[in-house]
């Protein structure tokens, strides 16, 4: 029987967010492709350091030894002969990733339906608003800061509108300000949100979750409070989804929130939510991104 995908959570990744690219990347923008090309081969025995996405999803790999539960496809720009660095440093760093698909400069997010993916994850900002364009769940990880440290559990931390909700009690806010916002709510409390670009992301986490609880922990950090939160905690039950803790900040800045929560990614959709101190994803989706 051919191998499948189907019952496994699939996350594709570029390059830029599974590794340190910064050398890389400069010898590109300062000499061409040609150069970049050569630098690869010179450097083949070199593997590239952690990136942003690395403390990740090294802990989501290594809950494959409960079972086959996940599986991450690098989705890269490179050629296949430039790829070679890169899997060689994901065997390097003992990721088990191996599958991979190298495009030379073609969009790699369209292979993303045929992989049954439900997170892509990129430092390319373009490539990352491309795949969100075209329906499909991405986020461009960002600079950061984060040190990793030695506990085994996954931590993941999600906002809550843009993310796992669609935009349209954003777009109420938006256009009619905090009251309207939170009336509206309020009258709609029983009807649930229609699902946002990461709510199958997080059902496939609920499954892993239910083989390995203790070792993954999910948040939600939102800027929604009472009695707007009372919609939130519904449209998750709706959608038969669970999560450990959650926030709901009425507008506080979530950064002291997720310095103590220490996540090893977080999700949003606005930029001005995200932080250095932490690995961050923004998700470039609905109004506050149009």
């Amino acid at each position: 029987m051919a191998p499948s995908l189907e019952n496994l959570l699939v996350i594709g990744v570029a390059s830029s967010a599974l590794f340190d690219l910064t050398e890389s990347d400069a010898v590109f923008q300062a000499e061409g492709e040609h150069a970049y090309r050569a630098y690869q081969e010179a450097h083949l025995d070199e593997p590239f350091a952690p990136g942003v996405a690395f403390p990740f999803l090294h802990r989501l790999l290594r809950l494959n030894s409960l079972g086959p539960l996940v599986e991450v496809v690098v989705l890269s720009r490179n050629s296949p002969d430039t790829g070679l660095r890169i899997m060689r440093s994901a065997a390097h760093h003992g990721l088990g990733i191996t599958r991979a698909i190298f495009t030379e400069g073609r969009a790699a997010h369209e292979f993303m339906p045929a992989l049954n993916m439900s997170l892509f994850l990129s430092a390319n900002e373009k490539d990352v608003r491309r795949a969100t364009a075209a329906g499909l769940p991405a986020g461009q990880v960002l600079k950061s800061s984060f040190r990793d440290d030695d506990d085994p559990a996954l931590r993941i931390a999600f906002d809550f509108d843009g993310v796992l909700a669609d935009d349209a009690s954003e777009r109420i806010y938006q256009s009619g300000g905090l009251d309207r916002f939170q009336q509206h709510e309020a009258t709609n409390v029983v009807t649930p949100l229609d699902p946002g670009p990461l709510r199958n992301f997080l059902a496939g986490v609920n499954r892993i979750q239910r083989q390995a609880e203790d070792r993954i922990r999910v948040s939600v950090v939102t800027a929604r409070s009472a009695p707007a939160h009372e919609r939130a905690i519904n449209s998750l039950k709706a959608w038969g989804l669970t999560v450990n803790d959650a926030f709901f900040l009425g507008g506080l800045k979530k950064a002291p929130i997720l310095d103590v929560l220490r996540p090893h990614i977080f999700f949003d959709d606005q930029r001005g939510h995200l932080i250095e101190s932490v690995p961050c994803v923004h998700v470039p989706f609905g109004v506050v991104n149009e």
